[in-house]
Parts: structure tokens; sequence; C-alpha cells
């Protein structure tokens, strides 16, 4: 048993220990470890609930009923703020509510790292008590303090609703592509202090080496500037799909591949990379972004974004790059390895039937110009994230400031409603199933011009499929339980009870065919969890095998 499954035991059995009987649990990468504890105590009945609202009224019930401290736990973000209605009720009813948001790692707290924010006492005098642990240093001191820490939590628990901030890795941190880069940051030399030039009235122009790269992620405060900067200066240009940057003869679409590919890392890597705006999509990016010696950070905000905390200067507005020397090979390295991957990408994809990267890119290349696709977070975002050819004729919008699912179907269709007036243009949605049921309140939208010309496809694999796609070392317990959250909800029932109209896709023709039809509408798409995540392995495996080609050249045939 490794050092954070000793100390999750440790909370659930400190719970049991002090009289609590319920706990619950909503699925999520930060909370699993402490999910798989809870359900495998004896002592403790796990409920699991997909919307942590309702996860956070349910044990508002428990406790009210049986006057007892319930625990409830969700993942970090606004994951935790759903769990804000029930807490409020609980403070002043004097319910017992032992609330445990569990979090990342205070390090990356500030520096714009995905899906963090300050969860320190973050429902206010709301909550009587609250308690910060974290899983470090391992050892009997340690576990003594956490359940010295527990027994005063659920004491307090007593008077009204109380809040434990609980830090753990995630399953991704051991990875080798772990995001915000994790990898080596004990053991990174020492960084020069980091230059920060502010309230320029105008963009001043930039030196930069001939060897760069510009990426550019979430809330770019000038896309257009960024696409032109990368084709001045020479570089590829790596844009997440929301960032309004992914168009230009410079952008890389398979990125994600490259900069998982050792092989590739060893001859790609750069004198300087330019960020704009706040990368988290993709872990490799982010690891990426973690090794490199000079990286220069494009953002007005005055918490400018640092994920990675490698930034060596920060300026407010992007300028021309000067450069004393051009390397074309430089830029030439990249589009080939980006040709020959797309290549085996596609190939891949066509061949694979109906897949859910499939789903993404023939849906966003069919959409017409001057449309707008919201992506859900999770996979939806990945997957067109994974597979977006450059286009700048496609606003694609994400809420991707802190990644929650929470909300997606209200945010498409507000985002809809304003896309339609201001554009008279079509609006599009890639939800996953998981998302469409947190808010499926949201399609009920009265009369109209509430409900806007929009499209949303529904990728449904019967519960979290992104958490099938985490590394295990070993089988979870009860990960299909809190993980994998299997809901076996009809969305056909779901559509007709909030009166839109449903089509069921069983091929990509029928999909492109009902994504054509006049909206609003709700096109369910059936897939499998499993066979997802054994083709994302698939399709990761012939992509990097046509990167490997593209810098040796394809192995001899066997005689």
């Amino acid at each position: 048993m490794n050092l954070s499954d000793q100390l999750t035991a440790t909370v659930a059995d400190e719970l049991a220990q002090c009289g609590v009987t319920e706990a619950v649990i909503s699925p999520g990468l930060h909370s699993g470890l402490l999910a798989s504890a809870l359900y495998r105590h004896p002592g403790l009945r796990l409920h699991v609930r997909i919307d942590e609202r309702s996860a956070g009224f349910l044990a508002l019930g428990l406790a009210r009923a049986s006057g007892r401290p319930v625990a409830v736990a969700c993942t970090s973000g606004t994951a935790a703020a759903n769990l804000h209605p029930a807490v409020l009720e609980a403070r002043h009813a004097r319910v017992p509510l032992i609330v445990i948001t569990t979090d990342r790692k205070p390090v990356w707290r500030g520096t714009g790292a995905n899906q963090t924010t300050d969860q320190v006492r973050m429902f206010g005098t709301s909550t009587g008590f609250f308690a910060e642990l974290e899983s470090v240093p391992g050892d009997e001191a340690t576990a003594g303090y956490w359940r010295s820490v527990l027994s005063r939590t659920v004491a307090a628990a007593a008077g009204g609703p109380v809040q434990l901030n609980l830090m753990l890795p995630d399953p991704l941190e051991n990875t080798a592509d772990a995001g915000a880069g994790q990898a080596g940051v004990a053991n990174r030399e020492p960084r020069p202090r980091i230059r920060v030039v502010r309230s320029l009235p105008e963009p001043q122009a930039l030196e930069v080496p001939a060897r760069g790269v510009v990426v550019v992620g979430d809330a770019a405060a000038d896309p257009a500037g960024a696409v032109a900067f990368a084709e001045q200066a020479g570089w590829p240009l790596l844009a997440e799909p929301q960032s309004g940057a992914r168009q230009g003869g410079n952008a890389i679409t398979t990125y994600g591949y490259l900069l998982s590919h050792p092989g590739f890392r060893a001859v790609a890597h750069p004198e300087a990379v330019v960020a704009v705006g706040r990368a988290g999509v993709n872990l490799a990016l982010l690891n990426y972004l973690g090794s490199v010696k000079e990286l220069i950070v494009v953002d007005p905000a005055e918490d400018w974004a640092d994920p990675a905390r490698t930034a060596t200067k920060v300026i407010s507005r992007l300028g021309k790059p000067v450069q004393e020397r051009t390397d074309p090979d430089w830029l030439r390295l990249w589009l080939d390895a980006d040709k020959a991957a797309l290549e085996a990408l596609d190939s891949t994809l066509d061949a694979g039937g109906v897949t859910e990267p499939r789903i993404a890119r023939d849906l966003a290349a069919a959409l017409p110009p001057g449309s707008l696709l919201f992506a859900a977070s999770s996979m939806p975002v990945r997957d067109v994230e994974r597979t977006l050819r450059p286009r700048g004729d496609l606003r694609i919008l994400a809420n991707r400031g802190l990644s929650g699912i929470d909300g997606a179907v209200s945010s498409a269709i507000g985002a809809a409603l304003a896309h339609e007036a201001e554009t008279s243009g079509r609006a599009y949605a890639l939800l996953g199933d998981l998302s469409l049921l947190h808010d499926q309140n949201g399609l009920i939208t009265g009369a109209a011009p509430a409900r806007p010309d929009l499209v949303i496809v529904v990728v449904n694999n019967n519960g979290g499929g992104i958490f099938s796609m985490t590394p295990q070392s070993e089988p979870i317990d009860g990960f299909e339980t809190f993980f994998g959250t299997p809901h076996n909800v009809r969305l056909d029932a779901v559509a007709r009870a909030a009166d839109w109209p449903y089509t069921r896709a069983g091929s990509m023709t029928e999909l492109l065919d009902a994504v054509r039809a006049p909206g609003p509408r709700l096109v369910e798409v059936v897939t499998d969890r499993r066979g997802n995540a054994e083709f994302h392995r698939f399709l990761a495996g012939a992509v990097g095998q046509a990167i490997s080609e593209s810098l040796t050249g394809p192995a001899p045939e066997a005689e």
C-alpha cells in the first residue's frame, strides 16, 4: 500500500471510529483515492452521485434524518463550489455535515494550473470549522496528526457543517506525461529570476532565437497576434482549440502526440517558448513547458498563468519577433512530423468505425463556416484538441477556467443564443453523458426565444469515460462504482421530458445527417467506455509509429 492509500485509509477509518456510518462521493480524479478508501471500509456505506449539488443535499438528508454526521466528498474546482447550497442549508439548520473537498497540492495554487483554485475556507462563515491536510511527510507522526484533526472535525460537525480540505495526488501524477511540469520539479536546475514587464502602452518588439514554439491556451488576450507572431518568427504554433488561434500554416494539430514521443522530444527541444493564455488541456504540452529553459509568458492579468512555474519573462502584450537568424529546418521538422502523424491518425480513425475521437474530428470538420462549437470539459474537448484541423472560420468554446463538467448544457445554450444574435450562425455542442446529466435541467428553457438553433451531440458511454484512460499499476477496488459511475439513463426520455427533438445515430453517416437537420435537437451516439480507452491506446500507438518513421524512415521489411 502506497503513502496516499495509507493516508486515505486513515481518513476512512477515523471517520468510522468517530461514528460516521454514511459517506457520499461524486466522481473525480482528485477524489478517487479517497473514494476507494471509503468504498473498502466495512463500517461505511458509500453513496455515489454524479452531480455534486445532488450529493450535498443527499448527505444533508442523511444527516438530518439520522442526527449523525455524514461525510460528503468531491474533486477540486467547481465541483466543490456545487456543495455550497447544501452547506448553507446545513449551517442555518445546524445539520452535522462533513464536507471533504479534495484538492491539488498547494504548490499549484496561483500558477494557473488546471482545475486549481483557492479552496481554503471556500464556504466562508458557513462552515464553523476548517482544516487542511497534505499527504507529506508520510510517517507515523503524519498519520497521527491526520487522526487528531479528523476527530476534531467530526466533533465540530455536531454544531453544523465543517470543511476538510484534503490535498492528494491524482492518478496522473506519476505518469510520464504528467501535467504542469510535475516531472523533475524537485531536481530542476536553478532558474533565472523572472523578469516582469507590465503595463506597456504599446506592444514591444521581442528578441527571440531561431528555434522556438508559440503555445496558445485558454483566455488568450490576442489569439490573432499569436498566430502572426508564429508565422513571422517561423515557429510552430501549438494552439488549443478553444484558444481561437488554431489556424494558419504554422499550426500543428498533433502536438500532443508529438510531445509524448521520446524521439521527437529529443530533437524538438526549443531555445524559447512564448506562451499566450493558459494551456491546460494536454498534459504532454504542460510537461513540455516544464522542461524549457526560457519561457516568455504573455498575459495582461496580474495573476499571470505559469502552471509549469518555468517562466523567465512575463509581458502584457506580444509585439513582433526580432531574430538574428532563422532556421527553416526547425519549422519543417514539426510540419513533416505533423503530416505523418495526421496521416496515421486519419487512416486509423477511418478504419475504426464510430469512435469518440472520430466523432470529434468529423463533427468539427462538417460544421459550416461561421458556426460555434461548445465542447464540454473532460473527454470531448480533449478529443477535439487531438483531432481538430486548423481552421479560422469555426468558433470553439469550452469552460476551461476550472475545467468542470457542470453547467455544460446551460453554457452551450447561452453561447448559442449570443452567437445566433450576433452572427446568425448555427451553434453545436459536443457533450459527454455525465455533462448532460449534470445539467439536464438546463434543457428546460421555457418559451421562445430562449431556445436557440442548437444541436447537442451527446457521446454516451454510460459513465465517466476519462477515468478509464488513467493508467493503473493495479486494479482499483470499486473502480466501476465511483469512477465509472454507470447511470443507465435513457437519454431519449430525458430529451422527451424537456421537449427536445431527439435522434439516435448508429453510424457516422447518421450522425452527420442528424447534425445537418435544423435545431434545437439532441443527438445521441452510444459508445463503449472500455473500448474507447483501448482504441485511444491503439490510436496513440499507430500515430507514434508514424512519428518514429518520419524521424528515421520506415523499418526494412523482413525477408
